[in-house]
């Protein structure tokens, strides 16, 4: 256990994502150790990040201007939005480079036990942007838990009623696993999302 300031950088380091204690112990170290322009640059890139980077205006993506660059593409569909949770999901998405439309960050999802309901989320936002007619379909794509089923629910209903098709990620087994470990959920899942192979 150290003390003062280089305690108080590891446990300031600890509460980020995915960073234990002994990982927060190394990296502060390693910057006690770090040659100065380093840190400083380090910084830099923090305080940036903090002072220039907001939420698109249109879908909620991160962005560094009023509308992030996939809603400024002209050559992106207009006619197809994917509804995901967090701008990290966007990501995930286009490294598959197969969708080219367009998308809508809600923001988090329904989530009642952690006081997160319909109004928390930016789903007033995507009906706003059904209003000129040009979307013709909603793809859903909510994370496959508890949670993210719930507000796929709730989006079908609600979008059910302005007749915009609304279609939901397909779900099933993994490339490379065995049928003998997948759940009974994800092999149920992928036998309702089964194709045509002929």
């Amino acid at each position: 256990m150290y003390e003062g300031a280089l305690q108080d950088l590891i446990d300031e380091l600890g509460q980020l994502p995915g960073v234990g204690p002994k990982s927060a112990q190394r990296m502060a170290l390693h910057l006690l150790e770090a040659e100065p322009e380093d840190v400083e640059r380090l910084t830099t890139a923090i305080n940036a990040v903090r002072n220039q980077v907001k939420y698109c205006s249109v879908c909620g993506n991160l962005t560094e201007d009023d509308e992030c660059s996939i809603c400024r593409d002209p050559r992106r569909d207009p006619s197809i939005i994917c509804v995901v949770q967090e701008p990290k999901d966007i990501q995930a998405i286009e490294n598959s480079r197969v969708f080219r439309g367009r998308y809508h960050v809600l923001g988090g999802a329904i989530d009642p036990i952690h006081g997160i309901g319909p109004d928390q989320l930016r789903i007033r936002q995507l009906l706003g942007r059904l209003s000129d007619g040009v979307v013709q379909e909603i793809i859903i794509a909510t994370n496959p838990n508890i949670e993210g089923e719930a507000t796929a629910s709730y989006l079908a209903r609600t979008l059910s009623t302005i007749g915009v098709t609304t279609t939901r990620l397909a779900m099933g087994l993994p490339v490379g696993g065995d049928l003998e470990y997948a759940d009974s959920i994800t092999l149920g899942r992928a036998m309702e999302g089964r194709r045509n192979m002929s």
